[in-house]
C-alpha cells in the first residue's frame, strides 16, 4: 500500500482523441446526434432518468452542455489517514480491509460500512440505505474515499466519514469524483449529483463534436477568448484550472468565456430591436399645440427643471417620423405620472389615442382616476379598462370615443381593438416584459413608445434589460419635498412609536399605519390591517380611523382615500395598496408594521407616500425578531438614505441580478452564469461588439450560425431571426 501511494494520481482527462470524441458530426459512434435531440435519447438516459433531468431544466443535448456546476471542491489533494483533520472535507487514498451490512434495530435500516486502511491509520466509512454498495467493495480493493471527516464514537477508535464519494481505483470512471477539483451540480430527488457528474463526463466524452462556435472569429481574438467547447468541457471538468476559487467565483477563462457570450446573445438581440425600429416609420406628431397649452396653464403647480427637460426630450421623439422608444424613470415622487400625460396630451392633440397599461388593477384605478381628473376640464373622455370589469368599454375603444386609455394586462388582449394607437404608455416595465410590450405595440401602427417606472434602475440595469430603450432621468424632486427621517423600532420601543404618531396627531398632521396582510395568518404570525385598524381605534379612540385594503370594492376604497386626502380621517390603516397614487402633503408619519417582511424597493415606495408637505416626516419601521441578515440589510439601507438610485443599487446587491426583477421580466434570455454586478466589465465589451456588429450587418447575413444561435436563445421572439 506504501509503494501505491507514491503513484501521482491523475485524473481522467476528455480530450480529441478519446474514444467517440470527435469534431466529424458524421461520427459513426453517433451519426444522427444534434445539439436538438432530447435528453432521453443521450447515452445513460432513457425514458426515467430523462424526466428527473427535465425538472432541472435538461430538456435536450444543448441543455446537458450548459447546465454548469454551480460550485466546485477541491479533491486533488490525497491526505494519508493519519493526516486528515476532524471537520475538514478530505480525500484519501486506502484498501478495503473489510465490508459489512448492518441492520438497524429499531428502523430496520441498511447501513453499508467498510474499513480501509493506507498503511499510516484506519478509517470507516458507512452509507445509509445503500446496501447494493457491498458487492462493489471487495477485500483489497484499492478506494479513494472524498468527505468531511468525522470523530469516531469511541476514543481511540478510527475516524469516520459517512455517505463521502467514493471511486474504486482502476474502475471505467476512475478520478471523476475524486483526486481532481470536483464539479459539483444541482440535483433533484431520484438523482445525485455524482450521477449527474457521472452523466456529465459520459455526455462530454461521446457527444462534444456538436459543440460549434458561433461567435465571429475577430471578436474572439478582440477579447482573448478561448473556444466554446473548451470553455465548456473545462467549466464542467476542469483540467487546466488549478485553483478552485476563481472557478467558484467564475473568474476563469472558461467562465469568462461562457459570461461573455451569454451578455453576446442578449445585447445582441436589444440591438436588432433598436435598429429595427429606428428604421421602421413612425408618426411626425405636432408637439407644439393648443391642447397642450392648456393642459399646462391648468397645472396647479410649476414642473421642475428636470421634468421639463424630459417633457423637451419626449417632444423631440415624438416630432421625428420614426417611433419613439424611451424609458423615463426616477425616484418615488419625482413626477412620471405628469410627464406621462403631457405626452398623451401630445398624441390626443394630434388626433390619435393614447394609453397606458400599469402592472396591477389598483395602480391601474389610481392613474385613471388622477388622469380623470385632469383631462376632463379638457373634453377628453378616459375610460379604465381591467380583466375584472363586466361592462368593458370596448366599443368606446374601437370607435376613438375613448381618446386615453388606462388598463391592466387586458389592454393587449385580442378582444381589444383600437380606433388609432398614436401613443403607448407602459408603468412599471420590469413587471411585464419585451412581449407585452411588443404585444401593445402592435395595437396601432407603430405607435410611439414611453416606459416609466418609479423604480430607480442601477445603470448595469438600464444597459441589459433596456437596451433598446433611450432613456431618459428625472432626477429632481418638486417644491416642498421634504427628507424623511427613518428610524427602525423594536417591539419594545412600541411606545415610542405610539408617542411618536400622538405628536404628529396634535400638530394637525395624519398617520398611515402599513400592513403586510389584510387579516391575521397564524402561519407568518404578521399583524393584520383589520385587526390593526381595530387596535388603533382603541388606542385613539378620539381620532377617525379608516382603513383600506386590496379586497375592497374600488368605490369604497377611494371613498376611503378621498375622505383621508381632505382631512376626514387622521389615521389610514392600510395594506401596501396606498404604495402608489395617493398624495396626502399632510400626512407627515408612516408606521410599517412588520417592515423586515417588506422588499427595500416597496419599502422606499411606501416612504414615498409621506414627505410631500413643507415640513418634517418620519417612517417608522416596526421590525419584529428575528430576522435574517438581508433583513438587516434592508432596514439599514433604509435608515441610512433616502437616494432611490442608492437603494435600487443595495436592492440589487441584496437580492442577486436574477431575483432584482423577478420572474416577469418575460421575454429576455436568461442568465445562467452572467452576473450583472459581478460581471459589469464582459457586460459592456459584450454590449459594444453585439451593437457595432448588428450596425454593419443588421440581418446578420454573414454570420449564420450565430443567426441561427440568436434566434434559439431569444426563442423566436426576434421578426430578424425568421427570415
Amino acid at each position: 500500500m506504501k509503494a501505491r501511494w507514491t503513484k501521482r494520481m491523475k485524473p481522467l482527462r476528455m480530450n480529441n482523441k478519446s474514444k467517440g470524441l470527435t469534431n466529424n458530426k458524421t461520427s459513426h459512434s453517433s451519426p444522427q446526434i444534434t445539439k436538438e435531440t432530447p435528453v432521453q435519447y443521450i447515452k445513460g438516459v432513457g425514458p426515467s432518468r430523462a424526466k428527473l433531468l427535465n425538472r432541472l431544466g435538461i430538456n435536450n443535448l444543448e441543455d446537458m452542455f450548459f447546465y454548469l456546476p454551480w460550485r466546485y471542491e477541491d479533491r486533488k489533494n490525497l491526505k494519508k489517514i493519519q493526516d486528515l483533520i476532524f471537520g475538514n472535507s478530505e480525500t484519501v487514498f486506502c484498501e478495503v480491509v473489510s465490508s459489512q451490512i448492518i441492520t438497524t434495530p429499531r428502523k430496520r435500516m441498511k447501513i453499508f460500512e467498510l474499513t480501509a486502511t493506507d498503511g499510516t491509520g484506519f478509517l470507516n466509512a458507512r452509507w445509509f440505505n445503500q446496501a447494493y454498495l457491498k458487492k462493489y467493495f471487495k477485500k483489497g480493493q484499492e478506494v479513494i474515499l472524498s468527505g468531511p471527516v468525522k470523530g469516531a464514537l469511541i476514543a481511540g477508535a478510527a475516524l469516520e466519514m459517512e455517505n463521502p464519494d467514493f471511486e474504486l481505483y482502476g474502475s471505467d470512471d476512475a478520478l471523476i469524483h475524486t483526486a481532481r477539483i470536483v464539479p459539483v451540480y444541482k440535483a433533484t430527488e431520484g438523482i445525485s449529483p455524482k450521477q449527474i457528474r457521472t452523466l456529465m463526463f459520459s455526455t462530454f466524452h461521446s457527444y462534444a463534436f456538436v459543440i460549434e462556435d458561433y461567435l465571429p472569429g475577430k471578436i474572439l481574438e478582440r477579447n482573448r477568448l478561448r473556444p466554446l467547447q473548451w470553455a465548456l468541457k473545462e467549466a464542467h471538468f476542469p483540467e487546466e484550472h488549478n485553483d478552485v476559487s476563481s472557478l467558484n467565483c467564475a473568474s476563469s477563462s472558461a467562465h469568462q468565456r461562457l459570461i461573455f457570450d451569454e451578455f453576446f446573445l442578449l445585447e445582441l438581440g436589444l440591438a436588432h430591436l433598436k435598429n429595427r425600429e429606428a428604421v421602421e416609420q413612425g408618426i411626425p406628431f405636432v408637439v407644439e399645440g393648443e391642447l397642450l397649452k392648456r393642459f399646462f396653464q391648468r397645472l396647479p403647480f410649476e414642473l421642475t427643471g428636470a421634468q421639463k427637460g424630459v417633457i423637451e426630450e419626449i417632444k423631440s421623439d415624438m416630432a421625428r417620423p420614426l417611433p419613439m422608444n424611451r424609458l423615463v424613470h426616477g425616484d418615488v415622487g419625482c413626477g412620471k405620472t405628469v410627464v406621462a400625460l403631457a405626452s398623451m396630451i401630445i398624441a390626443v392633440g394630434n388626433g390619435y389615442q393614447a394609453c397606458l397599461m400599469a402592472p396591477t388593477e389598483l395602480l391601474a384605478e389610481q392613474h385613471f382616476i388622477n388622469i380623470r381628473r385632469m383631462v376632463e376640464p379638457l373634453g377628453l373622455k378616459a375610460v379604465l379598462l381591467t380583466s375584472a370589469m363586466k361592462n368593458k368599454p370596448v366599443e368606446s375603444i374601437a370607435e376613438g370615443d375613448a381618446r386615453i386609455v388606462i388598463g391592466t394586462h387586458a389592454l393587449i388582449q385580442e378582444s381589444v381593438q383600437f380606433h388609432n394607437l398614436g401613443l403607448a404608455i407602459i408603468d412599471e416595465q420590469h413587471r411585464f416584459g419585451v412581449v407585452q410590450r411588443a404585444t401593445l405595440r402592435g395595437k396601432g401602427l407603430n405607435p410611439d413608445i414611453l416606459i416609466m417606472t418609479a423604480t430607480p434602475i442601477p445603470r448595469t440595469l438600464s444597459m441589459t434589460l433596456y437596451g433598446d430603450l433611450d432613456i431618459a432621468v428625472i432626477d429632481e424632486l418638486p417644491a416642498g419635498r421634504q427628507p424623511v427621517i427613518t428610524k427602525v423600532l423594536f417591539p419594545s420601543q412600541k411606545d415610542r412609536a405610539y408617542s411618536t404618531i400622538h405628536g404628529e396627531l396634535s400638530k394637525g398632521r395624519q398617520v398611515y399605519v402599513v400592513y403586510p396582510l389584510i387579516e391575521e395568518s397564524e402561519k407568518l404570525d404578521l399583524k393584520s390591517a383589520i385587526d390593526g385598524a381595530e387596535a388603533f381605534r382603541k388606542m385613539f379612540p378620539e381620532r377617525k380611523i379608516g382603513l383600506v385594503h386590496g379586497k375592497m370594492h374600488h368605490d369604497e376604497r377611494e371613498s376611503v382615500m378621498t375622505m383621508f386626502k381632505s382631512g376626514n380621517i387622521d389615521i389610514l390603516v392600510a395594506t401596501t395598496v396606498i404604495e402608489v397614487g395617493i398624495d396626502v402633503p399632510n400626512a407627515s408619519l408612516m408606521l410599517i408594521v412588520h417592515s423586515e417582511r417588506f422588499g427595500l424597493a416597496q419599502l422606499h415606495q411606501l416612504r414615498g407616500r409621506i414627505g410631500r408637505g413643507g415640513y418634517d416626516s418620519y417612517c417608522l419601521l416596526m421590525a419584529y425578531p428575528p430576522f435574517s441578515e438581508e433583513a438587516k440589510r434592508r432596514l439599514k439601507a433604509m435608515e441610512t438614505t433616502s437616494d432611490g438610485f442608492r437603494i435600487a443599487e443595495e436592492d440589487l446587491a441584496i437580492r442577486g441580478p436574477g431575483d432584482f426583477f423577478g420572474t416577469r421580466q418575460a421575454g429576455l434570455p436568461e442568465l445562467r452564469i452572467a452576473n450583472l454586478i459581478r460581471d459589469i466589465g464582459l457586460l459592456e465589451k459584450a454590449r459594444k461588439e453585439a451593437f457595432d456588429l448588428i450596425e454593419g450587418d443588421p440581418l446578420l447575413e454573414g454570420y449564420p450560425l450565430l443567426k441561427e444561435t440568436l434566434h434559439n436563445k431569444w426563442m423566436g421572439r426576434l421578426e430578424l431571426v425568421k427570415s
